[in-house]
Formats: structure tokens, C-alpha cells, sequence
């Protein structure tokens, strides 16, 4: 049984990583956690690193922290463990936690360097690019590309 008052732990958690080593973590506060309960976010990328709390908490209006930023964040294929508990003077708050495969959730960056040159007989169009900056993709046959061209 987890200790502490039921509907005071943090919902909807979710993180990002973009732009190759940023991560944004978001939650919002229990439905029934007292107005003072203030929230800290601690997350160890494997289980041999150490657990490392927030250096940048995201605040509300009330300065509840409600989110995270974090730099440097490396992949490799690691799977991250996230632990969310907050405190009250009124009650215990139940904490929160989540393994994360930390590649399911990278937003990749587009393609560098798209070229497009188009010639008027039947050759048609050559478009290039090469792939996107990614902390953990060791191949470059891992990724699939769509292009949509619409006439103009």
C-alpha cells in the first residue's frame, strides 16, 4: 500500500528530449493534494548512475513546481527510472514513479542540409538531405524518410 493520502500524487506525467540532449518533464498536481503541497522530481538514467533531483524546476502561478528541464541528457539506449514525491504540512503525499525507455521519447530533429534542384526535362527533381542530429541512432539505415511534395 502506498503510504500517504490517496489522490495527492502527481498525474499525467510525461517527458520529451529534443534538440539531441534537452528533456522536458510536465505533471500536474494530485486532484486532492492540500493547496500547499509542493512537488520534486529525482531521476537516475540507469540503475548504476546516481539519481539526480531537478536543477530547473518549471513553476505555476502559486510557485508549485509542475515541470522540469534538463540538459545534457544522453541516451544510449538506457531506460530512466523517475521518482516524483512532494510534501505538505497538512498530510502525506504519495509519490509517483515510471521506468522510461528513454528513445521512445525523442522528438528526432528534421533532416540537415535538404537540397532540392529541379530541371525541366524528364529527369525531374534530385532531393537530398542527411540525417538527423540523434544522441543514440549508431546507424543511419535505422531511419525511415517521407517527403510529401505538393505542386505549387
Amino acid at each position: 500500500v502506498l503510504a500517504g493520502m490517496n489522490g495527492s500524487a502527481i498525474e499525467n506525467f510525461s517527458c520529451v528530449i529534443y534538440n539531441v540532449s534537452l528533456m522536458n518533464c510536465t505533471w500536474q498536481a494530485g486532484r486532492d493534494a492540500p493547496g500547499d503541497t509542493q512537488y520534486f522530481l529525482y531521476w537516475q538514467k540507469s540503475r548504476y548512475d546516481d539519481a539526480m533531483e531537478c536543477e530547473l524546476y518549471i513553476k505555476d502561478e502559486n510557485g508549485r513546481n509542475m515541470g522540469c528541464r534538463f540538459q545534457n541528457v544522453k541516451i544510449e539506449g538506457e531506460t530512466g527510472y523517475f521518482l516524483v514525491n512532494g510534501s505538505s504540512n497538512d498530510s502525506l503525499i504519495q509519490f509517483y514513479d515510471e521506468y522510461i525507455k528513454l528513445y521512445k521519447i525523442e522528438i528526432l530533429t528534421p533532416p540537415l542540409n535538404v537540397t532540392a534542384s529541379c530541371t525541366r526535362n524528364p529527369v525531374g527533381c534530385i532531393i537530398t538531405w542527411q540525417p538527423p542530429n540523434t544522441s543514440h541512432v549508431e546507424s543511419v539505415e535505422c531511419f525511415q524518410y517521407e517527403i510529401s511534395i505538393q505542386n505549387k
